[in-house]
């Protein structure tokens, strides 16, 4: 069955919209859209499907070059080929929710963009072994071994032709930690029929 998933913060700070955007995507049984006032956001989700015409070790190792050394070494050594495959998927997710943050695709330097994280939770990422600070990553397991990804940073990190579809991207530390640290929401599940209904009602 096919399912929406919102990921939203909430908006308690009485801020205004300087920079409102949202990321879609969708893999699977599941599409998502997440939305931000004031920082960028990117969004991923995937589906851990097993490879049908290679081994799953033949698999990953198609991607080695998109990690970091101490990414990859995790994969490797996540235990059996099944659990090897879902560290590949989650590393991948955080990866691809960044550079759809920033305004730019996976053929950047990925394997520069190194994430840290305890228990999958905590999650930090290193550009070229500096820590970004002004970010924070989100990894959710949303069932049917899938997994969704939210990142949320600073509108300077965008591309430059990202940054001129953008009101705002200076702000001083007080103001953007305002958009970093709104309350976390959880997702809001609902079912396609659902959201035709929804869309049905509002017609009137």
């Amino acid at each position: 069955m096919l399912t929406v998933h919102v990921f939203q913060e909430s908006d308690k700070a009485g801020m205004d919209f300087p920079n409102f955007n949202f990321n879609v995507s969708h893999h699977g049984d599941y599409v998502a859209i997440a939305s931000e006032p004031l920082c960028l956001v990117g969004l991923d989700i995937v589906s851990c499907t097993i490879p049908l015409r290679e081994t799953i070790p033949e698999f990953v190792q198609n991607f080695s070059s998109y990690f970091s050394s101490f990414e990859w070494d995790n994969i490797l050594n996540a235990g059996t080929s099944d659990e090897i495959l879902i560290e590949f998927y989650r590393y991948w997710c955080l990866k691809e929710a960044y550079v759809k943050a920033i305004g730019i695709g996976v053929a950047y330097g990925l394997d520069k963009v190194e994430f840290h994280h305890t228990g999958w939770g905590n999650i930090s990422v290193k550009i070229d072994g500096e820590t970004m600070t002004e970010w924070k990553f989100w990894l959710f397991e949303l069932g049917k071994r899938h997994w969704a990804s939210v990142a949320k940073g600073h509108p300077k990190s965008a591309t430059e032709s990202y940054k001129r579809t953008l009101r705002q991207s200076d702000f001083d530390e007080e103001d953007y930690n305002k958009g970093l640290y709104l309350p976390d929401a959880p997702f809001l599940s609902k079912t396609v029929e659902q959201l035709i209904s929804i869309f049905c009602e509002a017609k009137g």
